[in-house]
């Protein structure tokens, strides 16, 4: 037996995936509609949705207020978010999860090698490739940063993240949504490969950011009758009270 708990990743609420799924066109009504599913389901259920502090509830807050959220999204961040700093000299992770991190990295530091390499390569044949007449240095060097360090850069920059960043931890707020739902023995929701892939080695559950909304919907279908409500997270209904947190087999 075990209390249901989450532990949230800034994806959890910025994902656009998840948005479209929802119906949403903007960051700020999108992050509402799940505020409130999140608010409902404490309120009915005692679901509890926790985010590590001050890492991950910093880069969600300092998230919404770039990215033009009302005050009233912000005072949902605040009232419906569980603030917890993750423990983390007292959640114990094994030797071997340890061994494979360090081993993965070293080969995603190979392959982002392999592509700087490549660009370089790609740079030099293509300035050779271009005449250089000696009474024109200052347009030759305007037309090599114009069409063609340019373009490789771009290039490089897409190929090196994903050869490097692809599937690994590489924010502080990664690892301690991780050690948080360990320590709470929670599910991890987010919309990031890196926390999916060492969420299954760490032996923690993991729910993907898109289906989250209706994993909250689908509990709030099952409310006695007398609390049903007809469209779950809407915002604009009377809340029926809290309730004592319950567990989930």
């Amino acid at each position: 037996m075990f209390k249901q708990r989450f532990v949230l990743d800034t994806t959890a609420l910025t994902d656009l995936q998840t948005r479209e799924v929802m119906g949403y066109a903007s960051l700020s009504e999108g992050m509402k509609a799940i505020l409130e599913l999140i608010a409902d389901a404490r309120l009915h259920f005692g679901i509890s949705c926790y985010v590590p502090y001050p890492s991950v509830y910093k880069e969600i807050h300092e998230f919404a207020s770039r990215n033009g959220c009302d005050r009233e999204v912000i005072a949902k961040i605040d009232t419906w978010l569980v603030k917890k700093s993750p423990d983390r000299y007292r959640v114990d992770v094994t030797s071997q999860i340890f061994h494979e991190y360090v081993s993965y990295m070293r080969e995603r530091i190979n392959r982002g090698m392999g592509v700087a390499e490549d660009a370089v390569w790609e740079a030099a044949t293509a300035c050779l490739s271009i005449e250089n007449p000696q009474s024109k240095e200052k347009e030759y060097r305007e037309e090599i940063e114009r069409e063609v360090i340019g373009g490789i850069i771009g290039k490089f920059r897409n190929k090196y993240r994903a050869a490097l960043r692809y599937g690994i931890l590489d924010s502080a707020p990664d690892i301690d949504v991780l050690i948080l739902a360990k320590e709470l023995d929670a599910a991890v929701i987010a919309s990031d490969y890196g926390i999916e892939k060492w969420a299954e080695q760490l032996g923690v559950r993991f729910v993907p950011a898109n289906t989250f909304p209706n994993m909250i919907k689908e509990y709030l279908k099952h409310l006695p009758v007398k609390e049903k409500e007809p469209e779950p997270g809407s915002g604009d209904k009377k809340k029926k009270g809290p309730s004592d947190e319950i567990e989930f087999i």
